[in-house]
């Protein structure tokens, strides 16, 4: 899968408004806050069984109820549709449980 042009990568974004552009990095992230540890469990187990069907992992760091996830394709070098696909169904489960607003 080809990496997304500058242009393209930007157009996804705007889609994708709680994502942002990894400084010094091709890659995107965003910090998700739940209203504990077991809803951001939950949030990481669902995003981990869609990964795997995917055959694409995210770097993510967990600590109590925060989740940081950064999305790149290390393959192609950059972010290609496969992360913005990820990324669409990352908030879409963010959505499902309770989460606090990004701090």
């Amino acid at each position: 899968m080809a990496k997304l042009a500058i242009d393209e990568l930007k157009n996804a974004l705007k889609r994708l408004p709680d994502w942002e552009l990894v400084k010094d990095r091709e890659a995107i992230s965003r910090k998700f806050q739940f209203v504990d540890f077991d809803a951001a469990f939950a949030f990481m187990t669902r995003c981990a069984l869609l990964a795997a069907k995917m055959d694409h992992h995210p770097e993510w760091f967990n600590v109590y109820n925060k989740v940081e996830v950064t999305l790149a394709t290390h393959d192609a070098g950059g972010v290609t549709q496969k992360d913005i696909d990820l990324a669409v169904a990352m908030d879409g489960y963010a959505a499902m449980g309770e989460r606090r607003p990004r701090s």
